[in-house]
């Protein structure tokens, strides 16, 4: 018996092994050709004392950037209930299109950027299926609105949605409801959906498999509350061995990178934290290593992550991270 026990446990750990190897070791092939974009959100820049408007044109204008993700925050177009406001976001699309760049256009209640769930006041307080009413309309007000934009490749809905319960200030997660969203979206469209997740921290498949499009964080300097600063240390064929299976479980599906980190990841505000604390996450040497990693784990498009933390850099006289971007998309 304990023999039969032993080859059992020999055998498990084998193949746990294997699968361990499969994924972390191993020579990557290096992406050759990248094209790279930008997450713009104007709470961002706001955030930065910045007027929204100038920083999005100078990233058409000087960085010559052709693809944008942009978002449609709720709690920015609909103040009040069944009140609407697009005319930011409508400039934004206008802007793009006279640019010519293409636009993945998030859509929902979980949004880029902190605190990542972006529900107006007058809705927090509401029943729950009062809420799942609003929500879907807002969602089918925005896709309705801009469908007929060219620009417009492809919709996200939600973003990180299946990190509802772990990441960010945001309600239980509601996968039926989730899955309302993108039936709504492909009511309403034609367009490609695309679906996001982290790429250290979840297994992709509640999202890979819903997606048309599927799109992964990319982070390597990480600020942790139990540990500090740190960076990960994941090789980069880790992310083609997962793709590689998720494209055998459901299917070969476009692969992008919807977020690269290319801003400081602190703990405090930006703003005011000193140059050495910067630093443990953010310097030319770890952006550029960054950008080598993302293309050595071969992904071939590619957002980036701080825009308008460069902005806010060149503004306060340092252009070093503005004029690196620059390089990439020129």
């Amino acid at each position: 018996m304990k023999k039969t026990l032993a080859v059992i446990f020999l055998i498990v750990f084998s193949v746990l092994a294997l699968g361990f190897g499969y994924f972390l070791i191993g020579i990557p092939k290096e992406a050759e050709n990248v094209d790279y974009g930008v997450t713009f959100s104007i709470k961002a820049v706001r955030g930065y004392d910045q007027d929204p408007q100038k920083v999005f044109q100078e990233i058409l204008d000087d960085l010559k950037v052709k693809k944008l993700r942009l978002v449609a925050y709720w709690d920015l177009i609909e103040t009040e209930r069944d009140s609407y406001d697009f005319s930011e976001l409508d400039w934004q699309i206008e802007k793009a299109e006279k640019a010519d760049a293409e636009i993945i256009l998030a859509v929902g209640q979980k949004l880029p950027r902190w605190a990542e769930c972006h529900i107006p006041e007058w809705a927090q307080g509401l029943e729950r299926q009062e809420k799942r009413e609003e929500l879907l309309e807002i969602v089918q007000k925005v896709v309705e609105r801009y469908k007929n934009s060219e620009a417009i490749k492809i919709w996200q809905v939600e973003n990180e949605p299946f990190f509802f319960n772990s990441f960010g200030h945001c309600p239980k997660f509601d996968k039926k409801l989730f899955d309302s969203e993108i039936e709504l979206v492909r009511s309403l469209d034609t367009r490609p959906i695309m679906l996001t997740s982290s790429g250290e921290l979840s297994l992709w498949t509640g999202e890979f498999r819903r997606s048309d499009v599927f799109g992964t964080s990319l982070y390597k300097y990480v600020y942790n509350q139990r540990f500090g600063y740190m960076q990960y240390r994941i090789p980069a064929i880790f992310y083609q061995r997962k793709v590689a299976l998720m494209r055998f479980l459901f299917g070969n599906k476009p692969v992008i990178v919807s977020e690269q980190q290319a801003e400081p990841w602190v703990h405090g505000d930006i703003k005011t934290l000193p140059e050495e604390i910067i630093a443990e996450t953010m310097t030319p040497e770890k952006f550029q290593g960054i950008i080598d990693y993302s293309k050595k784990s071969g992904f071939t498009e590619v957002y980036l992550w701080g825009v308008e933390w460069w902005s806010w850099q060149k503004e306060e006289g340092n252009d070093t991270y503005w004029n690196l971007a620059r390089e990439l998309f020129q």
